[in-house]
């Protein structure tokens, strides 16, 4: 970091390496979206929407065509009458399963603590 000169801007994926990863896998829906492909399989839009209740049917159209161009779902289409489109995790997808086990694990040890620190900050106590 030598090269860059104080107060100079830089360039966000070179300042912090993960920022790439940050924005492609913990934009809005996409985590529930690979949790649940992961936990539950391949599956049709209309259950994947099931699954994430609150997500609109424009978002979840959105945001899987978002992950099957990063690579890391799968569509498959079914030339049947009526057409049916399954969705499943790829590779690569599946690739992220120790990354959330982990943050599945700090969360359980850390969440609360993290909410206490929350209440005592609004609370003035800081």
């Amino acid at each position: 970091m030598g090269n860059v000169k104080s107060g100079e801007a830089l360039d966000p994926g070179l300042a912090c390496p993960i920022a790439p990863v940050v924005d492609i896998v913990f934009s809005r829906w996409t985590t529930p979206i690979l949790w649940t492909l992961h936990e539950y399989g391949r599956q049709r839009f209309v259950e994947l929407q099931r699954r994430i209740a609150s997500i609109t049917p424009k978002v979840l159209t959105q945001r899987l065509r978002q992950l099957e161009r990063d690579g890391l779902v799968v569509r498959t289409y079914h030339p049947e009458v009526p057409p049916r489109v399954e969705y499943e995790i790829s590779e690569l997808g599946r690739s992220l399963a120790p990354l959330f086990a982990t943050l599945a694990e700090w969360s359980a040890v850390n969440l609360e603590k993290v909410e206490r620190s929350r209440r005592a900050y609004d609370d003035g106590e800081t």
